[in-house]
């Protein structure tokens, strides 16, 4: 099942998505809700973040070919991460498939995307194993990272460098039905082809972080864990379309402008 975020009239609703009719529901799939006998043409729609996390998890350097380019572009030596260790993000830096990603006016040239793989918690978990971690889930959708490097590097935080506003695209959907073992990632700016790797080639996968992360805190439904990416980004400028798919969930859409 796939499920999206919509607005129609300046009202917002979830949604099922048949095809390309939408129907519409009242509530939550996080909470309780009913499906009613309201269609709507999927382009008719206005596509929002498909959903609005209590808190934003992001794994960092997850893929061995990204963490070993970020090694050599810092000079160091190369250190794969020897336990899942997870990450923060804001909510403000969300925006929905197609709409425009902001690029601050004194932001360097180095504004880069991370094709993510993203896991939707489905119900609320704590002390969970790897047997039964995937018991938490909802579904998966995609995520882009975007990145302003400069600032990662000279910042104390990452305030700015990840979590400026429109950084963070998500969506289209969440796929309850998805399976990430055989899916392929593949990122293209303006129509060509960037960035392709295995999208559960991680150096920890999803049941291992669940694990981790619930024996110190909860997860709860609709929280969101962005599992990091792999390859590398060029340098992104205004006017360029970052298209990344996930093969047997979706594509996120998204043009990057510079502001003026």
């Amino acid at each position: 099942m796939r499920w999206i975020r919509f607005s129609v009239k300046q009202q917002t609703y979830y949604g099922i998505l048949q095809g390309d009719q939408v129907q519409r529901v009242q509530g939550s799939p996080f909470e309780s809700y009913e499906v009613e006998e309201v269609y709507y043409p999927l382009g008719s729609v206005q596509l929002e973040v498909p959903v609005m996390p209590r808190t934003f998890y992001c794994a960092g350097l997850n893929y061995a070919e990204h963490a070993l380019a970020a090694a050599k572009k810092a000079g160091k030596e190369p250190n794969l991460p020897p336990r899942a260790e997870i990450g923060y993000r804001a909510n403000n830096a969300l925006v929905a498939d197609g709409q425009t990603v902001v690029i601050p006016k004194d932001a360097s040239e180095k504004i880069h995307y991370e094709g993510e793989l993203v896991v939707v918690i489905g119900k609320k978990a704590k002390n969970m194993t790897k047997e039964n971690a995937l018991s938490c889930v909802f579904g998966y959708t995609i995520g882009n990272d975007v990145s302003e490097r400069t600032w990662q590097k000279a910042d104390r935080t990452l305030w700015r460098a990840k979590n400026s506003d429109t950084f963070k695209p998500m969506g289209p959907w969440i796929d309850t039905d998805f399976d990430p073992k055989d899916a392929i990632t593949t990122v293209k700016v303006n129509g060509i082809e960037k960035t392709v790797y295995k999208t559960n080639e991680m150096i920890f996968d999803v049941p291992t972080f669940i694990e981790a992360m619930t024996r110190y805190m909860t997860l709860w439904p609709g929280d969101v864990i962005w599992m990091g990416t792999d390859g590398h980004s060029p340098d992104l400028v205004s006017g360029d379309v970052v298209e990344i798919n996930i093969s047997g969930l979706a594509t996120l859409t998204n043009p990057f402008l510079r502001e003026e």
